[in-house]
């Protein structure tokens, strides 16, 4: 296939570094013969360090100029924050690690083909798995003239295939060959092996990126720590201010040592099959855990009551690759409402694979509140007020028994 249409403008490759990427750099300047600009939007996992290695290696596999864009601080304000407000988990396990990046990451790719003045994108997605689904969804909604091309999907190659592809010319392919398809971002990281292709174990010790060995010789002694919230947002840990990027990042190191938030999720794709992918969210457990337990005392019951079932569709919506959708405003609206009182202190204690939480305060305590104590004194009413309640209450099982 040689698309060459004397369309010389450069294309812009979304580019992770992985298997699927690298073969994209070579592969699309050999069959289209034009400039490849890999693009890669750093929404957390990259350390400098990192960031060099992935310019290096794709100029190696022939790109013309590597573009690094931090986006680390947007994807906190436009997603990461709603998801801690939604205490969003799919199958009540899963913290979104990675998806939930990919249209931030769309939106950076066709912002930077304007700059750049190309109407043709490319990323590396394989036609089994949901980013696909997200990434052309989002550069559809965002801008319906630009040109996407997958060619690791629309060409069927398969990972061998690929490895050979690269061998055969002499270019760099990522360490280990690609026996495992690993996605790190600021929320966690996912990793996908031939042991998530079906439901029966689990990836090897040797697999995990974040906690591998947290549980040698016992794990480490337990720890106790402090999260702290300012109208929902994660603003100091162990009474040091930090930005929330800064904060993740620093839970994620404190988390992972102790093998918190590891998981295997098990559940529906976009496309309608069941997946599975295992995962490491130490940052997410430990935020998720503590502003959780923040909320249930100092939310009410119908707060919470109403605010659940919406998260769990924006988290839905973020899932498929619509948070583009004007909905998603509507209710990151109502979230953001939702938190204006979730300010304070979450102690926790930390041991080998579980958080503990201590206790919680907040200025805004709706048990503090009470003149009542629970199971000890009532304070707000009295005992012919709890009678008079109760028979209230039992009313309509009252009637429904006289009726029967």
């Amino acid at each position: 296939m040689n698309t060459d249409s004397g369309n010389h403008d450069p294309i812009l490759l979304a580019y992770s570094g992985g298997l699927d990427t690298s073969f994209c750099v070579p592969w699309l300047t050999e069959q289209t013969g034009r400039p490849v600009v890999t693009v890669t939007v750093n929404t957390g996992g990259l350390d400098d360090e990192a960031l060099a290695a992935l310019d290096a290696r794709s100029q190696a596999l022939g790109a013309i100029r590597h573009v690094t864009v931090d986006a680390r601080a947007e994807f906190f304000d436009q997603v990461l924050r709603y998801l801690i407000f939604g205490n969003v988990r799919r199958g009540h396990l899963y913290p979104l690690c990675v998806g939930a990046e990919r249209v931030l990451q769309a939106q950076t790719l066709a912002r930077t083909a304007q700059e750049l003045g190309s109407s043709t994108v490319a990323h590396g997605c394989t036609a089994a798995g949901n980013d696909q689904v997200r990434f052309e969804v989002a550069l559809r909604t965002i801008d319906p003239a630009l040109e996407s091309l997958a060619p690791v999907r629309d060409h069927s190659w398969q990972r061998e295939a690929q490895i050979s592809y690269l061998s055969e010319r002499g270019l760099p392919a990522p360490a280990g060959g690609g026996a495992y398809s690993i996605n790190r971002g600021l929320w966690g990281t996912t990793i996908g092996g031939r042991e998530t292709l079906d439901s029966a174990g689990s990836i090897p010790e040797s697999a995990w990126v974040l906690t591998r060995g947290a549980f040698d010789d016992g794990g480490r002694a337990p720890e106790n720590h402090t999260l702290s919230f300012e109208a929902g947002v994660p603003v100091a840990l162990d009474g040091h201010a930090l930005d929330p990027v800064a904060l993740i990042e620093a839970a994620e190191d404190l988390a992972a040592g102790f093998g918190v938030g590891r998981g295997i999720h098990l559940g529906d794709t976009i496309l309608g099959t069941k997946g599975r992918v295992a995962f490491e969210a130490p940052a997410a457990e430990l935020i998720l855990t503590a502003h959780r337990e923040l909320e249930k005392l100092t939310l009410s019951a119908a707060q919470l009551r109403v605010k659940d079932p919406l998260a769990a569709t924006y988290g839905q919506l973020v899932h498929e690759g619509q948070h583009l959708d004007p909905v998603c405003r509507d209710i990151e609206a109502c979230l953001d409402s939702s938190q204006a009182r979730v300010t304070g202190d979450v102690h926790l204690l930390l041991r080998p694979g579980q958080i503990f939480v201590e206790g919680v305060a907040s200025p805004h305590s709706l048990m503090a509140a009470s003149k009542g104590t629970y199971g000890e004194a009532a304070g707000e009413w009295t005992a012919a007020d709890a009678v008079g309640f109760s028979r209230m209450l039992s009313l309509p099982g009252m009637l429904h028994t006289r009726a029967g």
